[in-house]
């Protein structure tokens, strides 16, 4: 159990960070990463407390590595996931900035996803808008 709870975290956390990187973290937002980590860890009951510690441990970390490192265990599909919920983050307010599109890029190499998916992903995530 505290297991889950971590791992959720750390993946909220790299959800957090994402939608921090445009300097504009919205309750919008807020709420994709709630039904991220619901749809990937559908026992959790916390996921206020899960999203508010991630909230706090994003803020003091630097390292994006720190959140990846759990979200390498998944399963591809389940990886697939948190891309679609970044990309749906990052273009939630309509546009992806070139520090929003590094992101993506270092994530696809730090989860060892191709290049392709992660973009695959961003064409379904903009067609679904």
């Amino acid at each position: 159990k505290s297991d889950t709870n971590e791992e959720s975290t750390n993946i909220a956390c790299l959800l957090i960070h994402a939608a921090k990187i445009d300097e504009n973290y919205t309750s919008e937002e807020k709420e994709i990463i709630k039904k991220t980590v619901k749809k990937l860890y559908p026992d959790l009951d916390n996921l206020d407390e899960i999203v508010l510690k991630a909230e706090q441990k994003e803020n003091d970390s630097n390292h994006i590595q720190e959140f990846t490192k759990d979200v390498k265990s998944l399963s591809v599909e389940n990886k697939i996931i948190i891309v679609e919920t970044l990309w749906r983050i990052i273009l939630s307010d309509g546009k992806s900035d070139i520090y929003e599109n590094n992101l993506m890029r270092r994530l696809a190499g730090l989860l060892y996803l191709d290049d392709k998916i992660v973009g695959e992903t961003k064409v379904k995530v903009l067609n679904n808008k």
